[in-house]
């Protein structure tokens, strides 16, 4: 019977252990079901960058930011299906807002254009600045151009 007392710490200390795994757990989880991909979107004529991140429900956020002035930054959500592509919208720091849909290439690729209180937008997520191209609205007149590690807007 002395060896009772013995046997309650050790499985005190399993089931405390389980318990904060069961704590922890969740919020692991919730990483492994999402993914973060790189935005490129020509907005009002102006590029913008940043990332989304899908979950696997198919809701996601954006945020991006535009290259000549990094103070200016839009956040939005969106939801997708495999199916039926998908929409979403955004609100930028000066007020300005967009709607916008989008078609998936592939689980990780898309492009989509939309429409803002100022004009219109085009993007492409998933992709590198070469094969996004193609998916992009341009302004007239210009390329991409990657100095350094930086992707800008120059003229042809």
């Amino acid at each position: 019977m002395k060896k009772l007392p013995a046997l309650k710490f050790p499985v005190a200390v399993m089931a405390a252990c389980i318990g904060m795994a069961g704590q922890i757990a969740p919020a692991g989880a919730a990483g492994v079901l999402a993914a973060t991909r790189a935005v490129i979107a020509i907005m009002d004529g102006e590029l913008f960058i940043g990332e989304a991140e899908g979950h696997l429900d198919g809701a996601g956020t954006l945020v991006i930011h535009s290259r000549k002035n990094p103070s200016l930054s839009c956040r939005g959500e969106f939801t997708s299906s495999a199916e039926l592509g998908g929409n979403g919208s955004l609100r930028c720091s000066d007020g300005a807002t967009a709607t916008f849909q989008f078609r998936r290439l592939g689980i990780f690729r898309g492009h989509g254009a939309g429409t803002t209180s100022k004009g219109t937008m085009s993007f492409a997520y998933g992709l590198a600045p070469e094969d996004a191209a193609p998916y992009l609205k341009m302004p007239a007149g210009k390329k991409f151009s990657t100095a350094g590690t930086e992707l800008t807007l120059v003229d042809l």
